[in-house]
């Protein structure tokens, strides 16, 4: 007897219904895989035996021929162990299954029935319902995920039993039902930490304030504890809060990689990512031989912030210097391609020198030709693509002891909204949702100049000796404070500001 069942694969983070045709007959004796199954597919045949002898059931002693369709896509994953052990029993007569074509089912068995969770389930889930499926079968776990997407029946399960009395005995499993709009407006302003816990730094909080009011990415250069981790950690707290549409785009990438809780269904608050600088390139913007995303894919829009980035090896820093303009990456094999979105911020820090000094500081004993090596870890293109340098000076006793508590994160995120949705309304013509996307067209367009701060930026160029790659920097910025300020019109005194913020380009740095 013959019966298909439906399972999903992932691709990228998007998923494709996968057609498992189960044939079952008398023919001779044997357990036929077809479909290009990886290895945890091939050995499917251990758990499912084991299992379905643990609740009561058995692989026939017949021929089985098990094709996963389509033929020539690669299927991975531990996955489709309950869909095919579901299709053995029914196309062996062991259950009746009528109205299994209904049900995309998907799941890792244990050897003694129970279920493990699972990797994609959102896309899977929308996928499902985009082709008409009337449910979706799935390992408790990873319910509350599924339960995301509407119109769709979403059932969890903790053993194999719970599914073969379901189609055998028509005995009924709850549906899980979750309210996505109230549980996404609950957590929205979830955030572990404050602005108001720094003292002191009311420059270096400016410079936070501007980088997420307009996009901007951000290099903070400091000596050890003086705060930079500390503010890095808090600018989620002032970004504007995810919409529906990019909460769902961030969890369809943390559900392909498996980085969702049993207890989590949607991400609510933006990502912030920070790596360790021993992580490897692929790690970093993904791929391997199943391709996977990396850390600046599940940092899609939040932060990916790259603590004492000179540490990391200048081939890991390299490979972002693509994603950071095209805001995606691109993996390309020889039979195919992924892309994964990788629209996010970049915050990194340093220290400004090998001994943790500034240049200027008594206390550095790092020398000219150290100081070289140091700073040309940091390539110029990668620094093109960072539009504030701030450095951030050690705090004084006086402002650690003070007892006064700083502004809150949430009146610096008020002062945010209000300058985005002034660029919202700036570029709802442009496929541009703020000022760190704007190219030289927008530039000419939006970042008009009087002739005060015409010669003001003409002097800072030739005085500084700052590279003709900062000028669009100075431009972006400048428009971001203008915006802040509520102001339609680039004024002398964001020039001069955003000026403040191109510290590396200065001869100072150039040792």
């Amino acid at each position: 007897m013959l019966v298909k069942i439906y399972g999903s694969a992932i691709h990228g983070v998007a998923a494709q219904t996968i057609t498992i045709e189960v044939n079952v007959d008398t023919g001779g004796v044997g357990y036929h895989l077809v479909g290009l199954p990886d290895n945890a597919i091939k050995e499917s045949s251990y758990r499912i035996s084991a299992a379905l002898k643990n609740v009561g059931y058995k692989i026939p002693g017949k021929k089985i021929t098990i094709n996963m369709a389509p033929a020539d896509l690669r299927k991975e994953g531990a996955a489709y162990d309950l869909s095919i052990a579901i299709g053995i029993l029914a196309a062996s007569d062991q259950i009746r299954a009528e109205n299994i074509y209904d049900y995309v089912i998907m799941g890792e068995l244990s050897l003694d029935g129970s279920l493990q969770p699972i990797k994609g389930v959102l896309p899977i889930a929308i996928q499902a319902r985009e082709e008409g499926f009337k449910g979706i079968i799935l390992p408790m776990q990873n319910t509350r995920e599924a339960a995301i997407v509407d119109n769709l029946d979403v059932y969890g399960i903790e053993n194999i039993k719970e599914v073969i009395d379901f189609f055998n005995e028509g005995k009924p499993i709850e549906k899980v039902i979750l309210d996505t709009r109230k549980e996404f407006q609950e957590k929205i302003n979830d955030f572990p930490f404050d602005f108001s816990e720094v003292k002191g730094q009311e420059t270096a909080k400016r410079a936070m304030e501007i980088a997420a009011a307009g996009g901007h990415n951000i290099i903070l250069i400091g000596p050890p504890g003086s705060g930079k981790t500390m503010l890095a950690k808090r600018i989620p707290g002032i970004l504007p809060p995810l919409t529906l549409k990019e909460a769902l785009e961030t969890t369809k990438i943390h559900s392909v990689a498996g980085k969702m809780g049993a207890e989590t269904s949607l991400m609510t608050v933006r990502p912030f990512r920070s790596p360790h600088h021993t992580i490897s390139d692929v790690a970093l913007v993904g791929g391997g031989s199943y391709p996977q995303p990396g850390e600046i894919s599940l940092a899609h829009n939040g932060v990916l912030f790259l603590d004492e980035m000179p540490e990391f090896k200048r081939t890991v820093l390299e490979v972002m210097r693509q994603p950071l303009e095209d805001r995606e990456v691109t993996i390309s094999r020889a039979r195919f391609t992924v892309n994964y979105p990788a629209s996010f911020m970049l915050v990194a820090s340093m220290n400004p020198s090998p001994s943790g000094f500034f240049p200027d500081d008594p206390g550095n004993t790092s020398s000219v030709y150290e100081m070289q090596r140091y700073m040309n870890k940091l390539s110029g293109p990668l620094l093109d693509r960072i539009d504030i340098h701030i450095e951030v000076q050690k705090v004084e006793f006086e402002q650690l002891a003070e007892k006064r508590k700083g502004e809150k994160s949430s009146d610096i995120r008020q002062r945010v909204l209000k300058a985005r949705s002034i660029q919202n309304e700036r570029y709802k013509k442009l496929n541009i949702s703020y000022n760190a996307q704007i190219g030289p067209k927008e530039i000419e367009a939006f970042c008009s100049l009087d002739e005060t701060s015409m010669n003001l930026i003409k002097m800072a160029m030739e005085k500084l000796n700052l590279s003709a790659r900062a000028y669009d920097r100075i431009l972006k910025v400048a428009r971001t404070a203008a915006d802040l300020e509520g102001t339609e019109n680039i004024l002398s005194h964001h020039i001069s500001e955003a000026i403040q913020y191109r510290s590396l380009d200065r001869e100072f740095w150039n040792v």
